[in-house]
């Protein structure tokens, strides 16, 4: 680690230029007071967030989260006690029983979003500020923020505490539930990712790594409204304007070395090819029987439709509508929803592009709590284990779920939302 540059003394030319990364529009930028933020002014996406004490914040936030981290993968998250025999169960144990049970790819995607994915997110925050904290340049800082990036869209944590809330409901009805204390450290991680996310300031973190402040000149010869009209990029890992850099024959971003395009390459027949295989597999998943339980009275597979008309008749009827939801209608409206942004796209829509791009939003946000079902079928296969009482086994619809939540957030990943407005008019010009 080298020492920081000097902080750049202030321009006192003219404002910096911008470009969204939702709509291309060019624009100028704007001082943000602390705690404010940015927004584009033909799509209101929002361009940058200016944090309160950003650094010292987010750094405690994710110290802090590292060590309950810990603390959640190495102690029981639930019991569950039937006639003096108690089962326990941790995160890696719930995904160790899946792959024991031949359920490989489901014990993957429940250790990569609930164990690796938050580990490498607080571990990777506290790698970039931590040094920054000393005055210090975190080593291959380009590398860790790429990664932690990636580690912020998968990680799950919420929707996995969701998950455990439901799993406690059933149990409920079948024996004793005991708490471990990995269920609460779970809470407090999920609330310190969650508050660290938002204190990690990027923006501002850049600009001490490279002792300038991101973003083009002022006096940057424009030819047109949009980013792509002027051949400028946007870097889509570190939100760097740039006109890019060749190394190996690709331009890439000079901040953070990611691949820069002025669109998304091959973005429509990539989103049409990860739809595509989630509306075949979402027949599958929601008519075949996602969990099997033997028990002394019988065997029983249930549907995930099946296990919403459990939840309502036992009385928890929120959440019977939450689990509907997450696993029913959010699947399906996601599919169509993506399915009509790509639609649009290919015929060169030019109505309603502020519609579409609020659909683009929300898709990205509500994504990944289709993973709830996920979840709980992980919690009850890991701690119903009583051989001679009852077992559960997931079903051949567990996995196929789970790929319809995986391919349905890789289609709303490849989709360029830029795409809804490039053959719009931009009604306002960069000022």
């Amino acid at each position: 680690m080298s020492t920081l540059p000097s902080a750049p003394a202030a321009s006192s030319g003219a404002r910096p230029l911008i470009a969204c990364h939702e709509c291309d529009l060019i624009q100028r930028e704007n001082p943000v007071p602390p705690g404010g933020a940015l927004t584009c002014c033909r799509c209101g996406a929002v361009l940058y967030r200016r944090r309160r004490k950003g650094f010292d914040r987010a750094l405690a936030y994710a110290l802090t989260a590292c060590v309950l981290w810990i603390i959640s993968n190495a102690f029981p998250i639930v019991g569950l006690s039937v006639s003096g025999s108690l089962v326990r169960t941790t995160l890696i144990g719930a995904a160790r029983v899946l792959y024991r049970d031949g359920m490989w790819p489901l014990a993957g995607l429940v250790f990569f979003t609930t164990v690796l994915m938050p580990g490498l997110q607080a571990l990777g925050m506290v790698w970039l500020l931590l040094p920054l904290h000393l005055n210090r340049r975190p080593w291959r800082a380009y590398a860790v923020f790429r990664l932690l990036r990636v580690a912020r869209e998968w990680g799950m944590t919420e929707v996995l505490m969701l998950g455990l809330l439901v799993a406690v409901v059933k149990l409920a009805h079948i024996a004793s539930v005991v708490t471990g204390p990995a269920l609460w450290s779970l809470a407090a991680l999920m609330l310190l990712l969650v508050a660290a996310s938002s204190a990690f300031d990027e923006r501002a973190m850049w600009a001490r790594i490279e002792g300038a402040p991101p973003g083009m000149p002022a006096d940057t010869p424009l030819q047109g409204a949009t980013a792509a009209a002027n051949g400028i990029f946007i870097c889509h890992d570190c939100g760097l304007c740039t006109r890019g850099a060749r190394r190996h024959a690709h331009l890439c971003c000079p901040r953070c070395g990611a691949r820069v395009h002025l669109r998304k390459p091959a973005s429509l027949s990539r989103t049409w090819a990860y739809l595509s295989a989630a509306a075949v597999l979402y027949i599958p998943a929601n008519t075949l029987p996602v969990m099997n339980t033997s028990s002394l009275f019988g065997a029983q597979k249930d549907t995930i439709l099946s296990g919403v008309a459990y939840l309502w008749q036992s009385g928890s009827w929120p959440l019977a509508i939450i689990v509907f939801i997450a696993s029913i209608a959010v699947p399906m409206l996601k599919i169509l929803a993506i399915g009509y942004l790509a639609a649009s796209a290919n015929l060169h829509m030019t109505q309603r592009n502020e519609t579409r791009a609020r659909i683009y939003r929300i898709v990205e946000l509500v994504g990944r709590w289709s993973m709830l079902d996920i979840y709980v079928i992980a919690v009850l296969v890991a701690l119903v284990q009583f051989s001679a009482v009852a077992t559960i086994e997931a079903g051949p619809a567990s996995i196929a779920f789970g790929a319809v939540v995986v391919l349905t957030m890789l289609a709303a990943m490849s989709f360029d939302p830029r795409l809804i407005w490039d053959t719009a008019t931009p009604r306002k010009e960069a000022r």
